[in-house]
C-alpha cells in the first residue's frame, strides 16, 4: 500500500534530538522515515507535529486535531516516555491518550504506527526501579494497538535497542545511529520494500569498562542531565515550554544527497 500524506506525533524523540543540533536543523527518526518512504512515493508530503517534552496527553490534546486536519494516510504516534519517569505516573491514563489518537487516526482511516518504550534500567541504573512500570504501559499499549488494528514497533524485547551507542550522552533522546534504528524499525513494521529486521540486530561487543570508568560516567551524567532536569521539575518547567512544532503543515520530502 503506498501513502503519500505523513503526520508524526509525538514529544522530543519524533521531534529528532539527539540527531542534530538547534543551530543545523534536527533531523531525526521521523525524518529518516520520511525519507525511506519518498525514495519508494517520490510526491510524500510530511508534517512533524512533535514538541519536545509534552506528557501523552498533551500530544493528544495539542497534536491530535491538527493531524486529523492535514487528513494523513499515515501516522506515528510515539508518546509516553516523559510520563514514565515522572513521579505521578498512570499508565492507564497514558495508555488512553494513546489509544484516543490510535481510534481518531484509522477511523480518519490513516495506517498507525507505534512502539513500545525498552527497559530503561538498562541504559540509566537509577531507572531500574521503573521496570514495572515500563511492562505494564507496553502491556497496555499493545492491547490498545491490537484493539485499533495499530502496527506496533516492539523494541522492548531487543537488548540491542539500550546498547549506551545508540543514544545521546543524556540517555533520554537516540543518538544518530539510534534515531535510524527506529527509522529502520518503523521501514519494518510497515512492511517497506528493502527493509528487514536488521535494526534488532547487536553491535560490536566492547571490552568492558573498568568500574572506577564507570562510576566516573555515572557521576558526570547525574551532574550534567539529571540534575538539571529535577530542577527544571520543581520548577515546574518543561523543556518544550514556548516551542512549536518544528515541521507543521505537509511539505514534500527533501532526500538528502549520495556521497
Amino acid at each position: 500500500m503506498s501513502h503519500t500524506r505523513y503526520v508524526a506525533l509525538g514529544d522530543s524523540q519524533t521531534e529528532g534530538l539527539g540527531d542534530g543540533d538547534e543551530a543545523g536543523g534536527l533531523r531525526g527518526w521521523a525524518d529518516r522515515f520520511a525519507e525511506l518512504l519518498a525514495e519508494r512515493e517520490p510526491g510524500l508530503l510530511y508534517a512533524n507535529l512533535a514538541v519536545r517534552g509534552r506528557l501523552a496527553a498533551q500530544v493528544r490534546d495539542e497534536q491530535l486535531a491538527p493531524a486529523l486536519a492535514l487528513r494523513p494516510d499515515l501516522a506515528t504516534v510515539m508518546a509516553g516516555m516523559n510520563d514514565l519517569i515522572r513521579p505521578r505516573f498512570d499508565a492507564a491514563a497514558v495508555a488512553g491518550a494513546l489509544e484516543d489518537m490510535f481510534a481518531a487516526l484509522t477511523g480518519a482511516g490513516a495506517t498507525v504506527l507505534t512502539v513500545t518504550f525498552p527497559d530503561l534500567g538498562r541504559l540509566v541504573p537509577l531507572a531500574r526501579p521503573l521496570l514495572p512500570r515500563v511492562v505494564d504501559l507496553n502491556a497496555r499499549i499493545v492491547a490498545a494497538a491490537a484493539r485499533h488494528g495499530v502496527l506496533v514497533v516492539d523494541s522492548f524485547p531487543h537488548a540491542a535497542i539500550t546498547d549506551a551507542r545508540l543514544w545521546s550522552l543524556d540517555r533520554l533522546h537516540a543518538a544518530p545511529l539510534g534515531h535510524a534504528r527506529i527509522a529502520a524499525a518503523m521501514a519494518h513494521a510497515l512492511g517497506l520494500p528493502g527493509s528487514d529486521d536488521s535494526w534488532t540486530l547487536p553491535l560490536p561487543v566492547l571490552p568492558r569498562p573498568a568500574p572506577w570508568r564507570v562510576a566516573q560516567t555515572e557521576l558526570r551524567w547525574l551532574a550534567g542531565f539529571a540534575a538539571p532536569w529535577i530542577r527544571r521539575r520543581l520548577r515546574g518547567r518543561s523543556s518544550g515550554d514556548g516551542r512549536t512544532a518544528k515541521r507543521p503543515a505537509l511539505l514534500p520530502v527533501t532526500l538528502p544527497a549520495v556521497e
